[in-house]
């Protein structure tokens, strides 16, 4: 099969409280971006319903389906301002939020004694690429408790299985506002900012392939 990268890039739909959501115009942008460095890269891009059902549904059969070398998925942290590049996730799930079919969270973990699951050092690579471009981003340690969180946990899961993804990122992106006086982040930074780590991750993806020999 082919050396070409393959990244699976996954946003959220609008839940309660949030009707509009910046990432899934943000997942289409990426998948669709055209720039030297991503001429031989297959992108994939999809968007979850926001409901726990959803990611335990479609995300194994994405990644069965389409091979991915690396997870890229993004998801809105409404009262961040600035870009969260997440660095574990957390064993737990809120009990007080259902999910947007109204699904009620009967157990507060995801896993009965599980610890904290890391995403890796590359983290660190995708926190230096945004700089780069001048966007405020941060590290985290936190994503939550709802489904930006339990598709971290997932996702690292899912680079942990026998033929799996090499890498997986969760990314936390903020409201935005095309009115530059606005305090939001204008949507001009945010491409910017999502450019910057799929690129990078490419960079990261391409590095783990020649070390580990792999050919998909």
């Amino acid at each position: 099969m082919s050396d070409a990268p393959r990244l699976l890039i996954t946003g959220f739909g609008p839940f309660p409280g949030a009707p509009v959501n910046p990432t899934m115009a943000l997942v289409r942008t990426l998948a669709t971006l055209r720039r030297p460095a991503l001429a031989d890269v297959v992108r994939i891009a999809h968007v979850f319903d926001v409901t726990y059902a959803t990611v335990d549904r479609e995300l194994p059969d994405l990644i069965a389906r389409h091979r991915p070398d690396a997870l890229l998925c993004f998801g809105l942290a409404s009262r961040t301002p600035h870009i969260r590049i997440e660095t574990r996730a957390r064993n737990a799930v809120s009990m007080l939020w259902p999910d947007a079919d109204g699904t009620p969270v009967r157990r507060g973990f995801i896993q009965p004694g599980a610890d904290a699951q890391m995403f890796g050092p590359h983290t660190a690579h995708l926190l230096q690429a945004v700089r780069r471009t001048g966007v405020d981003v941060r590290s985290s340690r936190d994503a939550g408790r709802y489904l930006c969180n339990y598709l971290s946990w997932r996702a690292i899961a899912a680079t942990r299985t026998e033929g799996g993804p090499l890498l997986a990122a969760f990314v936390h992106v903020p409201l935005t506002a095309q009115d530059t006086a606005s305090q939001r982040m204008r949507v001009d930074d945010l491409a910017s900012a999502g450019e910057a780590v799929l690129l990078e991750m490419v960079r990261l993806v391409r590095a783990a392939k020649r070390a580990a020999g792999t050919r998909r």
